[in-house]
């Protein structure tokens, strides 16, 4: 006899690393509501506590996969349980979710999901918090100090969203994957994983102010390698042909392209933003590095490759984005970000937006 298939389903989700997951309320009548998701299982975060992420049903056929921000760690000084301001964070990341706000406390900016001019009004929205200091990419116990294990553990967190996702949405036909700061690095390989999952949907990757993390041997290899585990946990295309100091995060866009060519790829940066990536700016070339450089350099490298890599390029060293309401107020060279947005998400084909003037402001 074969098994029910919601039985099956079930056992998909704990052998993908998470149990079946748990809402925390249905869904109130009428205007969508945000409701927590626990998914247990092999799901946590950096200090083994309970992983949970959000989501927000409205139209099934228009799904945001939400990839939020939340510092990295990769070294016993940086990650340490060691709270600063707020419970659960420290100055570099966010070690559990005791601080970590709901998408229901948001109502400006991304987050006005009915304010007209928002280019993602009306959309189903999954929201993943990162809680384990490794970018959405992590699969690994890593032993830091005889005192500190960090369960890095992001991509079987990320994944078990999105099979969610692709569970609960089999007829999306539009998925937009968004990542803020350091959710926008794992962002291009999201995207392909989407359409894995949902081959008839189309897919749009929009990554936001990770453009000046470096290609760096040496980083590939100490950090995206060895600290989080990330070259051995993702799907065999998204390292075809690249060996773990080959693999860096500007080539996270060309894998993820190489592997779906139907994929619509963006990327957003402030041209000095001095936050995006003050991780990593050792591995960068100067001293101190010229952000802008960077990022230009690595579309450049991404689009050499033969993709076209969609890109709005705004001046200054500002760092907020989607939670407050400058998100409408951006405008370069007379297009603003969320008109620029929706013609992205609507078919069309905007032309790259970079400033003339970019100086810090």
């Amino acid at each position: 006899m074969r098994p029910p298939l919601l039985l099956l389903a079930a056992l998909a989700m704990v052998l993908a690393g998470c149990d079946a997951p748990r809402s925390s309320r249905d869904s109130a009548a009428g205007s969508p509501v945000w409701e927590k998701v626990v998914p247990g299982g092999d799901c946590r975060c950096a200090d083994g506590s309970a992983f949970s992420y959000w989501e927000r049903r409205a139209d099934p056929t228009r799904v945001v996969l939400f990839l939020n921000g939340g510092g990295v760690c990769f070294d016993a000084r940086m990650c340490a349980f060691t709270s600063t301001d707020s419970p659960g964070e420290n100055d570099f990341y966010n070690w559990n979710q005791q601080s970590a706000q709901s998408p229901d406390d948001q109502q400006s900016g991304f987050f006005a999901l009915t304010r007209a001019d928002n280019p993602f009004t009306g959309y189903s929205v999954i929201y993943v918090s990162s809680c384990t200091g490794d970018a959405h990419l992590g699969n690994v116990a890593q032993t830091y100090s005889p005192t500190l294990t960090v369960q890095h553990r992001g991509y079987v967190n990320g994944t078990a969203a999105l099979d969610y996702l692709a569970t609960h949405y089999p007829n999306a036909a539009q998925v937009v994957g968004i990542g803020k700061t350091a959710g926008s690095i794992a962002a291009p390989l999201y995207g392909g994983l989407v359409a894995d999952r949902l081959p008839h949907a189309k897919v749009t990757v929009f990554g936001a102010q990770s453009g000046a993390w470096p290609d760096n041997p040496d980083f590939n290899a100490t950090v995206l390698g060895r600290a989080w585990g990330a070259y051995d946990a993702v799907p065999a295309w998204a390292v075809d042909g690249l060996t773990v100091r080959d693999w860096g995060v500007p080539r996270f866009w060309v894998q993820a392209a190489h592997h779906t060519p139907g994929l619509t790829l963006s990327r957003f940066d402030y041209a000095f933003d001095p936050h995006a990536a003050a991780e990593v700016t050792r591995w960068m070339p100067g001293n101190p590095p010229n952000l802008l450089a960077v990022i230009d350099a690595n579309e450049a490298a991404i689009e050499a490759a033969g993709l076209i890599l969609h890109s709005y390029t705004a001046p200054g060293a500002s760092h907020g984005l989607f939670e407050n309401d400058s998100y409408y107020d951006i405008k370069v060279n007379n297009v603003r970000l969320v008109d620029w947005l929706d013609a992205l998400v609507t078919n069309e084909s905007p032309d790259d937006v970079h400033c003339d003037r970019c100086d810090p402001l």
